[in-house]
């Protein structure tokens, strides 16, 4: 792999930093005014409506146009979208339809990265490495989350929110300079033939991985939903907490990342993906109900599961179809997870708000429980499928690579 492609890795840590600078204040903003769950989930949901129903058709488009010039079109218009929030706040909007509106917008654009940058990834990085990519590619996102909760909650607190919003629109900009200087495609990917026979088997996992990987955006939507509620509402701590708890986090994270590639050689990305999301979700339950310090012990623990099953999952649903198609693949995914996002969302801010968030995380852990399990029950009935035929057909071919 050449040194371009390594340039996603600086532009994809950026886009997540802004990102969750954006989100994380805006909940922080929301919280202080208004002190509800249901208003932040009503924020959560303004960003997952757009991305769940414009996802797959955007990730159509990322298969049919320059997936580089998407990037990087979708950062630049993000800057813009994102100046709008600290414009705004200077000139006096009222923060609640403010906090929507900016959101929505950039929920829209993400619609389209989202795919766009996979795709990219696939396009751009040699099936060999896309493993070590991927692991590295998560271990940006969570540098980027790391650091906004981190530095974001301490800067919220003390130099107020429009230097902070501020900021985060500059991040989009540096991301599409970074994106630019990858440059043109200098090669092109070419599968042997006998991969087009293999893919066909393969293809049918696509829709119980997009359940996963999908699964895996409600789980972390939703916990950074409930666990300021958590800590600014009912515990009365400051966002420095906040920011401390999502860096333990962020931690467990890059650990898994760290670990990711031996795991996987050991257990297998499927077992891997699988085992991480139903532990990790068992774990999501107990989370609020020892106080701050079991907290602080579990949030890393569930994080470094969480982390080498989602690496896993990517790694399956980008290998399980073909280059050309690798955006539509993410594309629905990306709205599978989102409409799931919404539905339990407004399920957690419904229960929390007739009692509070422990039953809010409980509520979240049960549905992601019943999701992995259809998951890993879906997967296994191709596999037998799949060995069967295989076993009652005419040897054929393999692709170097092998099965994923």
């Amino acid at each position: 792999m050449t040194s371009r492609p390594r340039l996603l890795l600086p532009a994809a840590f950026i886009t997540s930093l802004g990102n969750n600078i954006q989100l994380l204040g805006a909940a922080l903003l929301l919280v202080r005014a208004q002190g509800s769950m249901l208003d932040v989930g009503w924020l959560f949901i303004a960003v997952a409506v757009p991305q769940a129903v414009l996802s797959p058709y955007f990730g159509r488009l990322a298969d049919r146009f320059d997936r580089r010039r998407l990037w990087i079109i979708c950062d630049l218009v993000s800057a813009a979208a994102a100046l709008a929030l600290p414009v705004g706040l200077a000139l006096g909007v009222s923060h609640q339809p403010l906090v929507y509106a900016t959101n929505f917008a950039l929920a829209v654009i993400a619609a389209q990265f989202t795919p766009a940058s996979a795709a990219l990834i696939r396009e751009r990085v040699p099936t060999a490495q896309l493993r070590p990519f991927n692991a590295h590619y998560e271990i940006a996102l969570q540098c980027g989350m790391l650091l906004s909760a981190a530095v974001g909650g301490i800067a919220l607190q003390y130099f107020g929110p429009k230097p902070l919003f501020t900021f985060n629109a500059l991040t989009f900009a540096l991301s599409a300079v970074l994106v630019f200087a990858v440059g043109t495609r200098s090669r092109v990917v070419e599968l042997p033939q006998e991969t087009t026979h293999a893919a066909r088997p393969t293809a049918a996992r696509v829709i119980p991985l997009a359940l996963l990987f999908g699964q895996g955006l409600v789980v972390v939507t939703v916990f950074n939903a409930l666990l300021p509620v958590l800590l600014i509402g009912e515990w009365h701590r400051g966002p420095a907490v906040l920011g401390v708890v999502d860096a333990l986090g962020g931690a467990g994270f890059l650990l898994a990342a760290a670990v990711y590639r031996r795991s996987a050689a050991r257990l297998g990305d499927l077992k891997l993906a699988v085992g991480g999301f139903l532990v990790c979700t068992a774990l999501f339950a107990l989370q609020p109900l020892f106080g701050l310090p079991v907290l602080m012990m579990l949030v890393p623990l569930g994080a470094f599961l969480f982390g080498q099953a989602r690496i896993a999952t990517r790694s399956l649903l980008m290998t399980s179809v073909d280059e050309s198609r690798v955006g539509h693949a993410f594309g629905l995914a990306n709205g599978y997870g989102l409409a799931a996002t919404i539905v339990v969302m407004l399920i957690a801010s419904v229960v929390t708000g007739h009692s509070d968030t422990r039953y809010g995380f409980a509520t979240v852990a049960a549905i992601s429980l019943l999701t992995a399990g259809l998951a890993a029950a879906w997967l296994s009935t191709i596999s037998r499928r799949t060995a069967s035929n295989h076993h009652g057909a005419r040897p054929v071919l393999r692709s170097p690579g092998g099965a994923v």
